[in-house]
């Protein structure tokens, strides 16, 4: 069995998304036959790097641990060579730095395939959007040299090579296990509710649903429409122009915010629900091609669902609606006349993207880094 080192360079909690996300990545890997060992940041007292439970660096606290936490890598390479790893994958913080490409360096020098992950690209102006470009400046200095080390870079967009390194393109993918089929039909001969589960940014576009709704009612209307929004802000001032949105258009009773909610919770709330609503607003931050992890955990669920952006995996799937990528208000007759047509179950749904198991997508990047040897 090869031994592989899965790198992030933040903390992991199992109950965050990302995290779950990365757990499902390594639990993939260690499926397709590789002895998988996790290394990331534990700063619940010091800042320590973990393999696994093993500290293999503490830098204390203070000033000098925040420096050492984005330049001291010579620990991971001392335990990559130590353990006698084969296969390097490191999840892109967009830290491209001297330090980083130097650990990157050392490992290839030793003999490992070295791939790197950029979980979303571009990237830069989603930063922009943020008032966070100077977070990125030094990447913008030493990304390409970075890539130039690697092996591959591992997107999930449809780009053949990013910063001039060739690309292993895969898909945001599914574990199935931890997601349950929506097992009860509503009655929507009154009432549709839609659903929006996220850490809500600019991006996600929910705006464009209430300003969507706010048209709906402009006039009177049999069937009642409201649409559940499950996640929270990733900033207060975020969070602040939405409700402001929802009362100026007077659409309190028509927009429910649940906050944050995992298991038993947020699976009643998808019981209840009937459409899934995806990012509406991509192209704010200049991106088109994009595979979400939402649309996939809509499909697994069994619900249809709308989006604005590209998604090769979904664009001609039946049970999906596409929005124009505007500023335009979400058309919600066109949801109603949309999911009245739609005759697939919510199992139909799910069987349909089983090729986008997390087991199947990690098997792709293993595939062409053997294929290489």
């Amino acid at each position: 069995m090869s031994k592989a080192l899965f790198i992030i360079f933040h903390g992991f909690d199992p109950n965050n998304g990302i995290s779950k996300k990365i757990a499902y990545q390594v639990a993939a890997l260690k499926a397709n036959d590789m002895d998988v060992h996790l290394c990331y940041m534990d700063e619940t007292t010091t800042k320590k790097r973990m393999i696994d439970h093993q500290v293999i660096a503490d830098y204390g606290s203070g000033l000098m641990s925040k420096i050492k936490k984005r330049t001291e890598f010579s620990s991971i390479v001392r335990y990559a060579i130590d353990n006698h790893i084969d296969f390097v994958y490191i999840r892109s913080n967009h830290n491209a730095n001297l330090f980083t490409i130097s650990m990157v360096k050392k490992m290839k020098r030793a003999g490992m395939k070295v791939v790197m992950e950029i979980p979303t690209y571009p990237y830069d102006s989603e930063y922009e959007a943020q008032g966070m470009s100077r977070q990125i400046f030094q990447d913008k200095l030493f990304r390409k040299c970075l890539a130039s080390h690697l092996d591959a870079i591992v997107t999930f967009s449809d780009y053949e090579q990013i910063f001039g390194q060739r690309t292993i393109r895969i898909s945001n993918g599914i574990d199935f296990n931890s997601i349950k089929v929506k097992d009860t039909t509503n009655d929507t001969s009154t009432e549709l509710n839609l659903i929006g589960v996220a850490e809500i940014h600019q991006w996600h576009g929910f705006d464009r649903v209430v300003k969507g709704l706010a048209a709906y009612y402009s006039k009177p209307q049999e069937l009642t429409v409201r649409f559940h929004v499950v996640g929270y802000f990733f900033s207060t001032e975020g969070e602040t122009a939405f409700k402001s949105i929802i009362a100026e258009n007077h659409m309190e009773d028509y927009v429910i915010l649940h906050g944050k909610r995992h298991g038993a919770e947020l699976d009643s709330i998808f019981q209840r629900c009937d459409f899934g609503i995806g990012s509406l607003g991509r192209h704010r931050v200049g991106i088109d091609k994009i595979k979400t992890l939402k649309n996939r955990e809509y499909a697994a669920r069994g619900i249809p669902f709308v989006y604005s952006e590209t998604d090769s995996d979904f664009d001609d799937r039946p049970y999906v609606l596409k929005a124009p990528a505007d500023e335009s208000p979400l058309d919600i007759d066109s949801i109603i006349r949309f999911y009245r047509q739609l005759t697939l179950s919510p199992s139909m749904i799910r069987e349909s993207i089983r090729n986008l198991s997390w087991e199947h997508q990690m098997g792709i990047v293993l595939k062409e880094m053997r294929n290489e040897e």
